[in-house]
């Protein structure tokens, strides 16, 4: 027992301030808000071993930790592991569980109660979920005939025929999927039904009955997903609450779990919050421990998550902050600590403030962790404003050979507010003749890895399966546009109105004499459509596949996936390949993602570094990345191109296409009045709700540019180009006058000015 005392000693010594407030914790609630890299995760694998040491949990009983991804639960998993060997203690006595993982083993292992039968449903994937969307919403059109045309005639429509094809169009394929995607996300991740959801529509007096609306998409959702027997990630929460909600399986878990501690826990949606207090609950309060960053709240766009909910449970119950960080350079933390500060007193979010004010400041010179705060490169922070984004490029590599020349030991990253801007990057650097750069990274042997690449090489079998079903039905409005699209997303055709074009198919593919003259821009589309659907009568079915790689125009790995996906399909069908047995097998292998690689983070047991096992933080490569992607790692070296206000904060962006329903899209506004229900707080009409949408996806941005200026070590490049793209979505690099005088991002005047009056040492602390 005395040696063991000792080595908790030990391992308690090694903490900072903060992680030691979670060593220290016996029971009940705790928040714990962390700046980055101040070592939360650290922090909490040691305090799970420390308390399974000190012997506190009955060996009947489990602590329960819960993280956002697989791969941050197998590393915090990997973390305890090794505490508890260095303290010579056995393994058991703990679990590790994503949200949903969690939820699910309650379900499991009360069908009865939770209703879910794994030997009967089945989880619905990225693509069912897309094709169930679909559908609901051609039910709901057919169900609510007056409130379809009411917006089929929004605004000035005089009835004439091509248009209302056209807005037809636009209602069917983009509108209501997207107003369906975001009321089924925010409602049932919040515990509404859509029974509850309507009947709060009945109290809302808006010209178009957005919620309504919603509320009819999300029934006929519903009902499409029990006709299937398929439940999506949401139903694992409620079928785990439904658990929870009868005594006996309560007071069954409750004798299973001593505690739960929850990593990430800015990024948990209503009803997972409700489920990790049921869960933890005892008869003295909570045992919960709840570690999180509302600064670092950045997964709104893609999930009902909100920071507020974390900032109340660290209102309401006791606190701790960790706001000592060892990750980065003085400066570039005084950086990322000014545009808080700025951001937050320039109101550009509305009255909701975006940030905490929670500064992170460096540890102290007896820090006990090694490498803390290590020396920047250079000034530590560059900013620079070159003429366009082609000399960004060159400029960021002719700066990435500076460094790896002086040091390979290092890694570096270009992180990138979208795959099309980092797309254009690696374009650039793989070729720098070509586009007049002076930078030659093959030339130095340094690797450039584009994250970007390796997903787009993963999502070969929707794109083929898009293909396929356009060949198949070329007259389907739905499978016209889905090509068109991918046409436009690769670059294959020009920029232009494809919901035009899909209404009329017939006319489009095929004009007669007596049409009007098709435009250059609408021909090199029919073109590409015409090449494709001769291919598909005069080529053997089994080189279809190959045939339409070509027509996309992918590089050598793609073409290499293309042709295992061909060989795949070949075997699936027994060599009896047509169209009728290829899209069903293509349509499953998408649907079950049995071809797509599982993106995780590695771990090994054998001790290596994250560096050693993580291909992102390659030693020597410099890595291009999204923001989003980069959260929970960090570099040496960081590249922020591109920092332009149009891309960071930007603006809700209404389509051309849809400007007839008014100046907003039903999506946004059903998300503000979705949780403002959730929040308690009064329904906004439709111009209040999209100013407050546009409000959250200010707030947002920002937290997305926070989260990726603190990834950086030893130097934070940032660049705002004076010409760039208008729109990137659109943007043809090999025309390189289609650029346009665009502002910077509206923090790079104050950083720039307080680099440049040699105040970023003094900046005042929050």
């Amino acid at each position: 027992m005395e040696d063991l005392n000792l080595k908790l000693e030990h391992l308690k010594n090694s903490l900072r301030p903060g992680q030691r407030s979670l060593a220290d914790w016996q029971s009940g609630p705790l928040a714990v808000s962390a700046v980055p890299g101040a070592g939360k995760s650290y922090g909490m694998a040691a305090a799970a071993a420390i308390a399974l040491s000190q012997n506190r949990l009955n060996r009947s009983r489990q602590l329960v930790l819960v993280t956002f991804t697989r791969s941050a639960a197998a590393n915090l998993k990997h973390q305890i592991r090794r505490h508890l060997r260095d303290l010579n203690q056995p393994l058991g006595g703990f679990i590790v569980h994503t949200l949903h993982g969690l939820a699910l083993n309650i379900a499991s292992r009360h069908p009865q109660l939770s209703g879910l039968r794994l030997d009967q449903i089945t989880l619905v994937s990225p693509s069912r979920r897309h094709e169930l969307i679909r559908r609901c919403v051609d039910q709901w059109v057919i169900d609510h005939r007056p409130l379809y045309q009411l917006l089929m005639e929004q605004g000035s429509f005089d009835g004439e025929e091509t248009e209302r094809l056209r807005r037809q169009s636009v209602l069917r394929t983009d509108v209501l999927p997207a107003l369906a995607e975001i009321a089924v996300r925010e409602a049932k991740s919040s515990g509404l039904s859509p029974q509850a959801l309507y009947a709060v529509a009945q109290d809302i007096r808006d010209d178009l009955p957005v919620v309504a609306i919603a509320s009819g998409l999300y029934e006929r959702y519903q009902d499409l997903l029990q006709a299937q027997q398929r439940i999506d990630y949401d139903d694992m929460i409620l079928a785990a609450l439904r658990v929870l909600n009868d005594p006996q399986a309560k007071a069954f878990w409750h004798q299973q779990v001593f505690a739960v501690f929850e990593d990430e826990a800015q990024d948990s949606t209503p009803l997972q919050t409700q489920l990790l207090e049921i869960l933890s609950e005892t008869p003295n309060g909570l045992n919960l421990v709840r570690v999180g960053d509302p600064n670092q709240a950045i997964n709104s766009t893609f999930t009902p998550a909100d920071p507020i909910f974390f900032r109340e449970f660290c209102r309401h119950n006791p606190q701790h902050t960790m706001d000592q960080a060892g990750r980065s350079a003085p400066i570039i933390m005084e950086a990322a600590n000014h545009m808080l500060r700025w951001v937050n007193e320039s109101g550009l979010a509305g009255t909701e403030l975006p940030f905490t004010e929670q500064a992170i400041h460096p540890v102290p010179l007896d820090d006990p962790q090694p490498n803390a705060n290590p020396e920047p490169e250079g000034q530590g922070l560059e900013i620079v404003r070159p003429n366009d984004v082609y000399k960004t490029v060159d400029l960021l590599g002719q700066r990435v050979i500076e460094l790896f020349i002086q040091g390979s030991d290092r890694n570096a990253a270009v992180l990138v507010r979208e795959n099309k801007q980092g797309r254009f990057i690696a374009e650039l650097l793989s070729d720098p003749e070509r586009y007049g750069l002076s930078c030659d990274l093959a030339a130095h042997e340094i690797e450039v890895f584009d994250v970007g690449s390796r997903d787009r090489r993963s999502h070969i079998p929707a794109e083929m399966l898009t293909l396929l079903k356009f060949l198949a039905r070329p007259h389907s409005p739905a499978y016209l546009k889905a090509a068109l699209t991918l046409f436009l997303d690769r670059q294959l055709i020009p920029a232009q109105e494809i919901n035009r074009l899909a209404s009329r198919p017939e006319q489009f593919l095929y004009p007669g004499p007596l049409e009007p003259a098709q435009a250059e821009t609408v021909r090199q589309a029919r073109n590409l459509c015409a090449k494709l659907l001769r291919a598909r009568w005069e080529l053997p079915h089994y080189q279809l596949i190959s045939f339409s790689a070509l027509a996309l125009h992918y590089d050598p790995a793609e073409l290499a996936t293309a042709d295992k996906l061909s060989s795949r399909l070949f075997s699936l069908t027994e060599g009896a390949a047509t169209m009728a047995t290829t899209l069903p097998a293509l349509q499953e292998l998408v649907s079950t993602e049995r071809f797509e690689p599982v993106e995780v983070e590695e771990t090994s047991e054998s001790g290596k570094t994250r560096e050693e096992t993580n291909p992102y933080l390659k030693k020597g490569r410099l890595t291009i990345i999204t923001m989003h992607k980069a959260k929970g790692l960090d570099w040496d070296y960081v590249f922020l191109p591109f920092l332009h206000e149009r891309v960071i904060p930007g603006e809700l962006w209404v389509p051309e296409t849809s400007k007839f329903l008014g100046g907003f899209t039903l999506a946004e506004v059903a998300r503000a009045q979705i949780r403002a229900l959730v929040h308690g707080q009064p329904i906004p009409d439709i111009d209040q709700a999209w100013q407050q949408a546009s409000d959250l996806k200010i707030a947002e941005e920002f937290r997305l540019l926070y989260v990726a200026m603190t990834r950086a070590k030893r130097l934070l490049w940032m660049s705002a180009a004076q010409k760039a793209p208008f729109i990137w979505h659109t943007f043809d690099w090999q025309r390189q006058d289609s650029l346009q005088v665009l502002p910077p991002c509206p923090v790079i005047k104050p950083l720039q000015e307080a680099l440049t009056n040699d105040s970023m040492q003094q900046l005042p602390q929050l």
